[in-house]
């Protein structure tokens, strides 16, 4: 067996093909007379795109005619008004999930035939609606759109320099969800995938790319965990994993979070691209997901693992989540953002907010809640909402609409359904952004979600339930430890001594694993393939796997939760 190892923050996945580096190898196969189309998402630096296409072929003296997809977006009052939210109107936070085509965002469509003699480029996003010979997407992950948002450096998709500062809403609830169906359509044809995080962009063609995510559908993988700063962070990840040390806190670590997770594929040591989990899904959702999964989903993968991190920092705010009709009817979601807490680092004097007192006066603290919006008033949300100590490896299920948060001083390890920007807020401690302005709060949506009979001791008989046993070994017991009928997934816990061995498998639907303490675990699946996942880390375990083993690394025992579809 391999040596224990620390986390890894970049996990690569080893593919046969070679990944080439930069324009110039990325261009040898482009002709005269044809037309390349270069698709992708709008926070691409399309200038350099196009400037380093442009000069790969006039290294190999070919003329290039280019064509800027930027330039032909209707008016953007007419992009605002084609996307706007009917159910939500005037809100300043969330919009519904756009169902628009990325058609509609142009006025019209260009023409780019052939030049004798010259390489037609057409670039930007929409480019593969043109007519084209060649088609190549070039990426980059959702991380920077948000980065450049937050800086005030990025617009969003149609939306001309002049006319205001990008936003997260439209990012979040218009740009990507347009952009992710337009380029999942393109999967199957794309000629050359161009990861743009470098100004040598790393690239694979498309029959390679589209083996690589084969062979990954079939295989445990780790996706590329992304750690992002807030007003409540704290600093575990820094101080234990190592992640971010520069950073002010690392408050979020999106583990698994399909909308906006990666797949670095390539060579430890060499080249190696980014490409959406999403992208690995929807190209390959039965062996993925499992056909029930996917029949119930779609190509949506319903779960993600992430963390919470408030060990030095604060409290997060007391919030629930969009209950099933509200997310469907309002936000445009087809299934609702039910969590789980799974506390991996707490202790007796920490708390967990969780569900309304038996003796709360809801109309009271709908007008404490609102004070605290309007008039700067604090007040003391336990009089309303529940505490509990955060006590280490304990499970808290928090089904959509009731009243939680995580206190300070925990790392919680959030193993929810997908969706995961609906944090409807009744209370942030009058808590403020970088400019000075109070954070926002959604009292109105919070108090509409809010289920009432989330209340009193059933709260704690109900929510945060004994571990069951499920099947027990020679050193190792599986044990439920958390599972509701209104939610469609459920969470266990494995317990292996120093060596101990269990076999598992997926039963025709996927696993999410994740070493919550130990040193770490080995997975072993059919064919040969393992993966050694460390501490902290998460490993996703697709449903075409079947069966697989797992070995406990290093000298002492190992817990590791394992999630899955019911």
């Amino acid at each position: 067996m391999s040596p224990f190892r620390e986390y890894d923050a970049e996990p690569c996945h080893v593919v046969t093909a070679p990944v080439g580096v930069g324009y110039l190898s990325a261009a040898a196969g482009l002709g005269l007379g044809r037309v390349l189309a270069v698709d992708g998402p709008a926070a691409v630096d399309w200038d350099a795109v196009s400037a380093g296409i442009g000069e790969a072929l006039a290294a190999r003296d070919l003329a290039a005619k280019q064509v800027d997809m930027r330039e032909c977006f209707a008016p953007w009052p007419e992009i605002v008004a084609l996307t706007a939210s009917a159910a939500l109107p005037n809100d300043p936070d969330f919009a519904t999930l756009s169902k628009a085509g990325l058609a509609d965002f142009f006025a019209e469509i260009p023409s780019a035939g052939t030049v004798p003699g010259a390489v037609t480029v057409v670039f930007g996003p929409g480019a593969a609606l043109v007519a084209h010979d060649d088609l190549w997407y070039a990426d980059l992950p959702k991380r920077y759109a948000e980065a450049q948002i937050a800086a005030g450096a990025g617009g969003n998709l149609g939306q001309p320099a002049g006319t205001g500062a990008g936003t997260t809403r439209r990012l979040f609830y218009i740009d990507w969800p347009v952009l992710d169906r337009h380029r999942d359509t393109l999967l199957s044809r794309i000629g050359l995938w161009l990861d743009t995080q470098s100004a040598d962009p790393g690239w694979l063609d498309g029959p390679a790319l589209r083996t690589a995510l084969a062979e990954l559908a079939s295989q445990p993988f780790r996706t590329r965990p992304t750690f992002n700063t807030t007003s409540w962070g704290g600093h575990w990840a820094q101080q234990r994993l190592g992640v971010n040390p520069d950073a002010s806190n690392t408050a979020l670590g999106y583990e698994l979070i399909a909308p906006e997770s990666g797949i670095v594929i390539g060579h430890p040591d060499g080249a190696r691209i980014e490409v959406p989990l999403q992208a690995l899904v929807a190209l390959h959702p039965e062996q993925v997901l499992g056909a029930h999964v996917h029949a119930t989903f779609g190509a949506s993968f319903p779960i993600r693992f992430d963390y919470l991190d408030t060990v030095g920092g604060g409290n997060l705010s007391v919030h629930c989540h969009p209950r099933h009709d509200y997310m469907r009817q309002v936000f445009g979601w087809p299934y609702t953002q039910h969590e789980t807490y799974y506390l991996m680092v707490g202790g007796p004097d920490q708390r967990v907010f969780l569900g309304l007192r038996q003796d709360a006066d809801l109309e009271a603290f709908r007008r404490e809640a609102d004070r605290a919006v309007h008039h700067d008033m604090p007040f003391d949300v336990e009089q309303y909402v529940q505490t509990f100590p955060a006590e280490p490896h304990q499970l808290f299920l928090i089904p959509a609409g009731t009243p939680h948060g995580s206190g300070a001083g925990n790392v919680v390890l959030e193993i929810s359904a997908t969706p995961y920007l609906y944090s409807l807020r009744f209370y942030d401690w009058l808590r403020r952004d970088r400019d000075g302005r109070q954070r926002p709060v959604h009292v109105g949506h919070a108090f509409a979600n809010l289920d009432p009979t989330r209340t009193g001791a059933a709260v704690a008989s109900d929510l945060i339930q004994q571990p069951h046993a499920v099947r027990t070994g020679a050193g190792w017991h599986e044990d439920v430890i958390g599972r509701l009928p209104e939610m469609f997934f459920e969470v266990r816990r494995i317990e292996l001594d120093a060596g101990a061995t269990i076999d598992d498998t997926t039963g025709h639907r996927f696993h999410i694993l994740n070493v919550v303490h130990g040193d770490g675990i080995h997975v072993e699946a059919a064919g040969g393939r393992h993966y050694t996942l460390a501490y902290a880390e998460t490993l996703t375990v697709p449903a075409a796997v079947g069966a697989y083993r797992v070995h406990a690394a290093g000298t002492g025992p190992v817990r590791y939760v394992k999630a899955m579809v019911t």
